[in-house]
């Protein structure tokens, strides 16, 4: 299921207070990065998961090769990896994550079997969406034309 009512995406969004980026590069240019660092300005705690770059330092923490390298709870994992490598992840988070609520799949990504896997195990799965995006259109801070929402006056021809 990829279709996810505003309600249920405002309550995970709200619910979450730490998240695992896996796959997150340190290039700022890259969709990775930036939701990263939004996340990170908004508040969220964010762990930094990529081993090509573990040990250098990512948004003021250390990047790490997997998520049990984590030793911080984690709410959710936000997965920047090919649907193909999803299985792996969602493995890896079940069995080393004991506080895990939400496995996040960025846009295009996503795994039926991995999904009903963590469904089973009581944990939300939203595939083929961007928290950045979601966290942006709900909260009232998605831009249009350099605008935010809203704020474009009414009085144009």
């Amino acid at each position: 299921m990829t279709q996810y009512s505003d309600a249920h995406l405002r309550d995970v969004l709200k619910r979450t207070k730490s998240v695992a980026v896996v796959g997150v590069s340190t290039n700022p240019v890259r969709p990775s990065y930036f939701v990263a660092r939004y996340l990170s300005l908004k508040g969220f705690e964010v762990h930094p998961v990529n081993p090509v770059y573990a040990g250098q330092t990512l948004l003021g923490r250390e990047i790490v090769a997997g998520l049990g390298d984590i030793t911080a709870k984690v709410d959710m994992v936000d997965i920047f990896r090919r649907s193909d490598a999803v299985p792996e992840i969602v493995d890896e988070a079940l069995a080393v994550l004991p506080a895990l609520r939400t496995i996040w799949m960025q846009i295009g990504v996503e795994h039926a079997a991995a999904t009903a896997k963590a469904e089973a195990a009581g944990v939300t799965v939203i595939q083929n969406r961007c928290p950045k995006i979601e966290y942006q259109r709900l909260f009232g801070e998605l831009r249009m034309g350099g605008f935010a929402t809203g704020v474009i006056s009414s009085k144009l021809p």
